[in-house]
């Protein structure tokens, strides 16, 4: 874990200027490297809960997260040098309007710190979802899911075969032999209020069903890649360009367009992405069909 610099030299004034009680050296250090630690337990817990794909999203997150908190933690320090407290300025000619906006500063600041540890959430929430189709690595990840939803399923399959076998014990072996443990076993073998026992058959039906599910995701996701692949076309003062990076159908036009054209745009889902220079949506059939009902930029005949 990277721990970032506390300006320490700055929160020893912060402190001067705010209390007469002395400093002691390295607690500003301290107290960020504690509330660090605390959130890579966090991410620790996190990534035990979930596919080690997730565990480079989890490291980013906690990495931003120790940044940016140094960062405002430096920053509050600095807004507390700007002007002391009336306990150590005393009230005689104190800059009351400097003071005012000390407060707004730091008001500002401990919202941004409230932001920050909203990073806290997000990693709490990372792997839990489902894969969205916006995701460059939507595909890998959905053949990651398929492989292990497959996997269950032969598992449980294995492991109802194994209940059923009439030597009890050469079932037990071969259920430890699957990866069960005792505890495991003694649960599968425990009779439901149904009086089943192993895995009921609405389970391996509704894990068949994501399955099936899946590998149509993953069939749209590549036929959505191929069609990318092949292009997009030029217009009279344009082009429809694909970027499978950023997963985005992209207009780029040569000059800004028209009030009318951006409400065009607008409507079919289209919107501006400065930091790409063009007006861009999700890459889906749908983009496509969009596009092509844009008149201005539909591609010839």
């Amino acid at each position: 874990m990277t721990y970032y610099t506390i300006n320490e030299s700055m929160a020893r004034r912060a402190k001067e200027m705010m209390s007469y009680s002395d400093y002691k050296e390295g607690s500003a250090t301290a107290d960020y490297r504690a509330q660090v630690d605390r959130a890579v337990e966090i991410a620790e817990r996190q990534k035990r809960r979930v596919d080690p794909m997730y565990h480079e999203k989890i490291d980013h997150l906690l990495d931003l997260y120790a940044r940016k908190l140094a960062e405002n933690l430096n920053k509050h320090y600095e807004i507390m040098t700007r002007c002391p407290s009336v306990l150590v300025a005393g009230p005689s000619n104190f800059p009351i309007r400097k003071k005012e906006k000390q407060n707004a500063a730091d008001d500002k600041n401990h919202r941004e710190y409230q932001e920050i540890h909203g990073i806290l959430e997000k990693i709490r929430g990372v792997g839990l979802g489902g894969i969205s189709g916006d995701d460059p690595d939507a595909l890998e990840k959905l053949r990651r899911k398929l492989t292990s939803l497959e996997k269950a399923q032969e598992r449980m399959k294995a492991a109802n075969a194994a209940i059923r076998m009439k030597d009890t014990q050469a079932g037990d072996a071969k259920l430890k032999e699957l990866g069960y443990s005792p505890e495991d076993i003694k649960a599968l073998r425990e009779p439901d209020f149904m009086g089943r026992v192993g895995y009921p058959a609405f389970a391996l039906s509704n894990n068949n069903a994501n399955i099936h599910r899946i590998r149509e995701r993953i069939a749209a996701l590549k036929k959505q890649k191929e069609k990318g692949d092949a292009g997009g076309w030029e217009f009279d003062g344009g082009r429809v360009e694909v970027n499978t990076t950023e997963n985005r159908l992209q207009i780029f036009f040569d000059e800004k367009p028209d009030a009318d054209l951006r409400a065009e745009l607008k409507g079919e889902g289209f919107r501006w992405a400065p930091s790409q220079g063009a007006w861009q949506r999700q890459l889906t059939d749908n983009a496509f069909r969009a596009a092509r009902r844009i008149k201005a930029i539909a591609p010839a005949a």
